[in-house]
């Protein structure tokens, strides 16, 4: 056999036979002068593939089986006293404004006290979810009068006389308007199942 002959038979060789029995520092295959051992994993390695294993699996089963707290959830609860410490220094500055509004809607107490006054004074034409009846649908991105924040506040206190709709402010008072408002704003595009069909201008 030529030299370049037995080269090339070491370099394509391949080594069988590897089982359980096969010595340590047995080379199995070999290309190039690349040469692969069967030697055993170090238990460091394998305990931690099969904990990362063993992690994922309980990892799904309490996020995605058994409700557990997500990430976005444990941040919303951890920033609730900030969010309600904005909310009461946006109430105190006695300005209706879109940034308040909005600020009022983080604060889940409000937004608990808008949701109470909404399921005593608005589920007749709002439905209690929302999704609309008598009245249009409060969680799509459609609005007959305006979606803005307050478009909406204005909307609640005034009414809307002629489509049959009283004017709150003068019976609940600015607080739970404000509340109102911020209850609705938390409800707006979450589009829930068997509202009624979107009316009025899209708004995002």
């Amino acid at each position: 056999m030529s030299s370049d002959s037995a080269a090339s038979s070491k370099h394509a060789h391949i080594a069988t036979g590897v089982g359980a029995n096969t010595p340590a520092d047995t080379v199995v295959h070999a290309v190039d002068d690349i040469e692969e051992y069967d030697n055993r994993l170090p238990n460091w390695w394998l305990i931690t593939f099969y904990g990362a294993i063993i992690f994922g699996v309980g990892y799904f089963f309490h996020y995605q089986m058994l409700g557990g707290e997500g990430s976005v959830a444990a941040y919303e609860r951890e920033m609730q006293p900030v969010w309600a410490a904005e909310a009461a220094r946006a109430r105190a500055s006695g300005s209706v404004t879109p940034a308040m509004l909005t600020t009022l809607s983080r604060d889940a107490n409000i937004v608990a006290q808008g949701r109470t006054a909404f399921t005593t004074n608005c589920v007749a034409c709002h439905a209690a979810n929302g999704g609309g009846g008598i009245g249009p649908n409060l969680t799509d991105n459609s609005w007959i009068h305006g979606g803005a924040a307050d478009v909406i506040y204005r909307t609640v206190s005034n009414g809307v006389l002629n489509k049959g709709m009283p004017a709150w402010g003068a019976q609940l008072g600015a607080d739970r308007v404000q509340a109102i408002t911020a209850f609705l704003l938390t409800i707006r595009n979450t589009n829930v199942a068997g509202g009624r069909a979107a009316q009025g201008t899209p708004e995002s």
